[in-house]
């Protein structure tokens, strides 16, 4: 991918946020000079060249690029048949737009990310209603994400965390679903395109409509979970899950770790007693050998913002959680 903008200080700073990602599939070369890109440049094949609107020319298209995208400067499209994006928007946002132009051009080789050990997939679910399952799920993710390659996602009907709620022009899991059968290495692509972030932590925005939920099969959700897993991105996919996906018991069982939220009360008492009936109904009892039973009835307080997850009671009590895991 070639960059280039006479701008410096923009030139500069993108540049440095784009190394950053070890997992794109570019190599890049940053210019400052029209004049330095089309000498540099024109026995090179270049895949997409990305370029200020006020520094663009049609004389680059000589260089023959796969796409060109026009960092708009002005609000105004000058050049209506070229992709377009909004220069001083957050890089994050960006960069998705240009895996997403190349993604329909790509013939995708990239390298995979390396770990050193297998993913492993946390459970987080209870039958137990306002047993701040969603907050215990996601103190956890940001704990872990401090120093692991984390990934959080949200299977609830109702995730009711705004912050985490997509807007409607955003991608989101229901989406990511839809890509499922895409080639591998499209996937990975598909995937980075929706990814947001808190802090370190990764996720992808819960479904807009509880009710995409319930459509869903066991099948498409562990063949998602599984392309996740092949993809070796992350150490710990933490799963927010509830009782409004179907196979929810098969996806239990993938993970190596499971936390039942609970309060301590007679109707609460009674809800897992059931739910412990049903796991040997079933023949799924070997879920309770790796499931965690947590009451949190003592935490009086959360934190008014997600970034403060990490601090207080509950980010106490989980980290002592950690250390099992």
């Amino acid at each position: 991918m070639a960059l280039c903008d006479t701008e410096e200080e923009y030139a500069r700073l993108m540049t440095e946020f784009l190394r950053r990602h070890k997992d794109l599939p570019w190599e890049l070369h940053t210019y400052t000079s029209v004049e330095e890109l089309l000498e540099r440049e024109r026995h090179c094949p270049v895949a997409m060249l990305v370029v200020a609107e006020s520094t663009y020319t049609e004389e680059m298209q000589r260089l023959q690029p796969g796409r060109t995208v026009v960092l708009n400067e002005s609000g105004v499209l000058r050049w209506k048949e070229l992709p377009c994006v909004d220069k001083y928007q957050q890089a994050e946002e960006v960069l998705r737009y240009l895996l997403a132009v190349y993604m329909e051009i790509a013939e995708v080789q990239l390298p995979r990310l390396r770990t050193d050990s297998p993913v492993v997939f946390i459970g987080n679910y209870s039958p137990v209603r306002r047993s701040m399952q969603t907050s215990f799920a996601l103190t956890m993710s940001q704990l872990l994400a401090q120093e692991h390659r984390t990934l959080y996602l949200n299977f609830e009907h109702y995730a009711g965390i705004a912050e985490l709620l997509p807007d409607t022009q955003t991608f989101d899991l229901a989406d990511l679903l839809y890509f499922l059968n895409a080639e591998q290495d499209k996937f990975r692509l598909r995937m980075r395109t929706m990814l947001r972030h808190k802090g370190n932590l990764d996720y992808i925005p819960p479904m807009k409509s509880g009710q995409n939920l319930l459509t869903v099969t066991a099948a498409e959700w562990l063949g998602l979970l599984s392309k996740i897993e092949e993809l070796e991105e992350y150490e710990y996919v933490i799963l927010d899950l509830s009782e409004s996906m179907q196979g929810l018991f098969d996806i239990l069982r993938l993970c190596r770790h499971i936390f039942t939220l609970t309060r301590e009360d007679r109707v609460a008492r009674s809800k897992l007693l059931q739910y412990e009936q049903i796991l040997s109904l079933y023949e799924y009892e070997d879920l309770l050998d790796k499931t965690k039973r947590v009451s949190l009835s003592h935490i009086r307080r959360l934190p008014e913002e997600l970034e403060q997850y990490t601090k207080g009671d509950l980010a106490d009590l989980v980290k002592e959680l950690l250390k099992e895991v």
